[in-house]
């Protein structure tokens, strides 16, 4: 499959179900910006947080650098921040645009802080990294951060979601035509793939922890939030509907109807131009 091919298929992934999408999954946390900001040692004047999907990742800087933009090229993600921007009238600050990883609109040296939040396995690294280095200004950081799936709360229950995404996979691969399956990067290899670049003075892989609260319909909306089951849902194919159906009952019955702390877990790979 062409690469064009697979780049438009990465965007289709995540159409339809941006208000699940918003609703369940975690805003980034101040610690985010508490590490971007030590390793750049300034206030940054833009950061652009590239893959933003619905902003989730982007409003953590709206009181943190004079300016952000947001680029994300599925119009759905990108209309629940382009509304979100409007309703706080914060459009002196944020911005949201289309675009992708490998063509910013965005002036060469004109970024303090790139950013990637649970979207950088979805580029070409290549490409991306090497437009990366041409918008930041020299000391300049870029920082590519995933939450570890599923959140650490029981064993039976993570367990349950993995093999829910198994299972999403198998029918995927099994039903869904050849053009238009995705592809992705192995999150395992961010680092590396930083490293070899050849862009980047520094790097390093920083491991941390943030505590949120959970409820069972948050638990559930996040697992349903995962572009795999969507997919599935997309197909028409019931063949989730019983494990999902024994996965909720399980959540419930943990939850007892109660918000509980429930702990996430980020890896961050960082590069200083």
């Amino acid at each position: 499959m062409r690469a064009e091919s697979y780049v438009q298929n990465n965007i289709d992934r995540f159409t339809g179900f941006q208000d699940t999408y918003d609703t369940h999954r975690p805003a980034a946390p101040p610690i985010v910006a508490d590490i971007i900001g030590a390793y750049l040692g300034r206030r940054p004047g833009l950061v652009v947080d590239v893959g933003c999907g619905t902003g989730l990742s982007s409003f953590l800087w709206q009181d943190r650098a004079d300016r952000v933009l947001g680029v994300e090229p599925n119009d759905d993600m990108r209309s629940v921040a382009e509304r979100r921007v409007q309703e706080r009238q914060l459009q002196e600050v944020l911005s949201f645009t289309a675009g992708y990883s490998h063509q910013l609109p965005v002036e060469a040296d004109a970024a303090d802080v790139t950013t990637c939040s649970q979207s950088f396995h979805w580029m070409e690294p290549e490409s991306t990294l090497l437009e990366f280095a041409r918008v930041l200004r020299d000391g300049g950081v870029f920082a590519a951060y995933d939450c570890d799936w599923p959140p650490t709360i029981d064993w039976q229950i993570e367990a349950a979601y993995d093999a829910l995404h198994a299972k999403a996979d198998e029918i995927i691969a099994r039903l869904d035509a050849p053009d238009r399956l995705v592809r992705k990067w192995d999150k395992s290899g961010h680092l590396e793939a930083i490293q070899h670049s050849g862009h980047f003075r520094y790097t390093k892989e920083i491991v941390f922890h943030h505590m949120e609260p959970f409820g069972a319909e948050r638990l559930i909306g996040l697992l349903l939030s995962q572009g795999g089951l969507q997919t599935v849902f997309k197909l028409g194919s019931q063949e989730l509907e019983a494990p999902l159906a024994a996965f909720s009952q399980t959540v419930h019955d943990h939850f007892g109807g109660v918000t509980k702390p429930i702990m996430l877990s980020y890896r961050m790979r960082i590069g200083i131009k």
